[in-house]
């Protein structure tokens, strides 16, 4: 890429009348790697963001709590600006539509949209709920849609087929609040002409702002015709009053979009800077995230009222899909139904953050959260490939050769160079968004690398000539070195202690091409902790509802808050754990002393009955018998391995003595001996023959 762009990005807006959740972050994740890394490769990458804050919903659920809207928005403002920040979300800007910038900006794209003769004023049919006495927002009907006939659809959108319509429109139509079928009543409402802009819609489209697959869906509603969008609401309302009317106040879509706008103009008075460098600047780059429920607002309306307001156009509008959390709608009733916070409270936010990485690509396109495989994802990538690479040569390159490096030669030179040589195309995947791509790619060299420490020998090289392990050591930590650079904008957490340990500030791009050699570097501290699989029992533990509460819960869209935001939780601090004893370049291991082993009871035990646990994937309930000592319940993580009915009869070796623990299930009275090969395959230690239940091993 040649000179240095200047790039304002943005996600969708997170509606301020509920928390955020895990399916959320898939589009703040997604569009916060990109923006790291436009920024690690030198251009002015700017990320906007703001809370979308008004709308009736956020009305009635302040008059439930007993506060005002203005008092309800700004403390999940507070809410959803920590969970972000504890994600690694690094907006340049995070702020509200409750603003008296978006004010501006909505009365004067209104201005000059009914200047110039695109706003008409007619009246119309609204619905009404006898029971609440109101004008009911399109958000708060819901019904079956009249395009797809799929059932439960919002007033104004069908999240299945993206069609939208008139809440008139919709079949069984029903108040959302109290359930009462809503009433018509006319009233006078004022309708964005958006048919005026079909020609220009299509010209900007043929410059490929969209992916494909919207390309065809746009060309679908373009076919259909064009239809005015009704842009206003009725009092009472929490929203900005149209100029010159009494009682209209805009469609919250209409200045939720705005924001983009009064998130940048905030920044740019804060910082000294313009407005028009961004905003009206041909050469400035304008990128937009959604979720592609939202694409016929941000594809159709928000492009056509900027070009009526002579404001530019986005560049792009990249689409992704929706999440499902172990091949399934995200569920309460299943403990799936994560909020950001709760997650937290678990699991380090990083691993989401790579899990999704290895998903995401450049498609709009559902992707899957299986808990399972993100604790083996991310502890055979990030632990046993990288953090274990940097861990045994730095580790052993301080142990034995003061922590300095050597010289890049040989077979380590060339490992280098294929590492230097793969950051062109892993900086491609990056800004296509092809990140799973990019994942796959960098695990791969990761794995060379750990191949060449394991066929080099340095701990073999050591003992007849010095210099060569120390140039071999040399090769790998460059190696590593580069693997961090490429990891950066995905681990931005771990990437900081790698480089503090390699003694580099002000990390960029360029750093792949910067080679360490003939420098002291600093001794190992812990990279990465792993994960573990009772920490996503706890997490799933936790998403659970109580007995006779409502199962059912919404998953994807960037509305999709609850009528009541949840509770707010104190930000939870997620620092790295102690990491286990890192694999040895040399074979060692941790030593205790010999009178805390013979501590350990080993005993032959026989396995009387096998069950698997209900809700995890790995454990097995046994029960074993002991002999004289009795029987006794354990829970082992084995099943991917062995068939709970052919273990019945099976002599093993347990840990008779070790303290009960409580599990979630159930709990354990004792530990099984077993190995395992490369994390898969694991092998039971016992006695087929010979032993008796209960017979002590020594």
């Amino acid at each position: 890429m040649n000179g240095k762009r200047r790039i304002l990005v943005t996600s969708a807006l997170p509606y301020a009348n509920g928390s955020i959740h895990i399916g959320h972050l898939v589009e703040y994740i997604q569009t916060d790697i990109w923006v790291r890394f436009q920024k690690l490769r030198g251009h002015e990458c700017r990320y906007m963001c703001a809370d979308d804050t008004h709308g009736t919903p956020i009305m009635i659920s302040a008059n439930k709590q007993g506060i005002t809207p203005d008092e309800l928005v700004s403390r999940m403002h507070g809410e959803h600006s920590r969970d972000f920040a504890d994600f690694l979300v690094e907006f340049d800007n995070y702020y509200t539509t409750n603003s008296e910038e978006n004010r501006h900006y909505a009365e004067l794209i209104y201005g000059r949209l009914k200047d110039k003769g695109h706003i008409d004023v007619r009246e119309i049919e609204q619905a009404w709920c006898p029971h609440d006495g109101m004008f009911l927002p399109d958000r708060m009907i819901r019904g079956t849609c009249p395009h797809c006939q799929a059932a439960d659809q919002y007033g104004d959108s069908c999240e299945v087929c993206s069609a939208t319509y008139n809440p008139t429109d919709l079949k069984d139509a029903r108040c959302s609040i109290c359930g009462t079928p809503p009433e018509t009543k006319r009233s006078q409402h004022y309708f964005f002409r958006l048919g005026d802009f079909a020609g220009k819609l299509q010209e900007w489209l043929a410059g490929g702002p969209v992916q494909e697959e919207m390309r065809n869906k746009l060309g679908e509603w373009f076919a259909e015709g064009l239809k005015d969008w009704d842009i206003s609401r009725d009092a009472p309302y929490f929203g900005f009053r149209i100029p010159g009317t009494v009682d209209k106040y805009f469609y919250v879509w209409l200045d939720a979009p705005i924001g983009y706008m009064a998130s940048t103009r905030n920044w740019c008075d804060r910082n000294g800077r313009s407005f028009d460098e961004f905003w009206l600047n041909p050469d400035a780059e304008i990128v937009h995230f959604i979720g592609k429920d939202i694409v016929y607002f941000h594809t159709l309306f928000w492009p056509a009222m900027l070009m009526g307001a002579d404001f530019r156009a986005p560049n792009r509008v990249y689409v992704h899909g929706f999440l499902t959390v172990n091949g399934q709608k995200m569920s309460k009733s299943r403990g799936t139904f994560l909020s950001a916070r709760q997650y937290l409270q678990h699991l380090d936010p990083e691993y989401l953050r790579y899990y999704y990485a290895c998903k995401l690509t450049a498609r709009v396109e559902d992707i899957d959260l299986n808990m399972s495989d993100l604790v083996a994802r991310v502890n055979a990538d990030l632990g046993n490939q990288f953090a274990n690479l940097g861990s045994r040569v730095v580790s052993f390159l301080h142990k034995r050769l003061d922590g300095r490096l050597g010289r890049l030669t040989g077979d380590g030179l060339a490992l280098v160079e294929s590492l230097e040589k793969a950051a062109d195309e892993i900086a491609q995947l990056y800004e296509g968004r092809e990140y799973a791509k990019a994942m796959k790619r960098i695990a791969a060299l990761a794995h060379d690398a750990n191949q060449y420490v394991a066929n080099s020998a340095p701990w073999s090289a050591i003992k007849g000539d010095p210099e060569e392990a120390r140039n071999i050591l040399t090769a790998a930590v460059n190696a590593f070195a580069l693997l961090n650079v490429f990891l950066t904008p995905v681990m931005p957490r771990m990437s900081q202690r790698v480089e503090k340990i390699l003694g580099r500030t002000g990390l960029t791009w360029d750093a792949v091409h910067e080679r360490l050699e003939e420098r002291t570097i600093n001794p190992f501290e812990s990279v990465f902790t792993k994960a573990t699989d009772e920490a996503v029992e706890a997490l799933l533990q936790s998403g659970l509802l109580p007995a006779g509460a409502d199962a059912a819960a919404a998953a994807g869209g960037e509305a999709a808050g609850s009528d009541t935001p949840a509770a707010e939780n104190p930000p939870a601090a997620v620092e790295p754990q102690s990491e286990a004893p890192p694999a040895a370049v040399e074979p060692q291991s941790a030593e205790i002393p010999f009178d805390d082993f013979a501590k350990v009871d080993l005993r032959v035990a026989k396995i009387i009955e096998a069950k698997g646990v209900e809700g995890a994937d790995k454990l097995v309930e046994l029960l074993i018998d002991l002999g004289q000592l009795g029987r006794r319940t354990i829970f082992a993580g084995i099943k991917k391995s062995h068939k709970p009915e052919d273990l019945v009869g099976r002599q093993i070796i347990v840990v008779s003595n070790l303290a009960p623990r409580k599990m979630k299930f159930g709990t354990s009275h004792g530990m099984l001996l077993a190995a395992s090969s490369e994390g898969t395959t694991i092998y039971l230690a016992g006695l087929e023959t010979g032993a008796k239940p209960g017979q002590r091993i020594s």
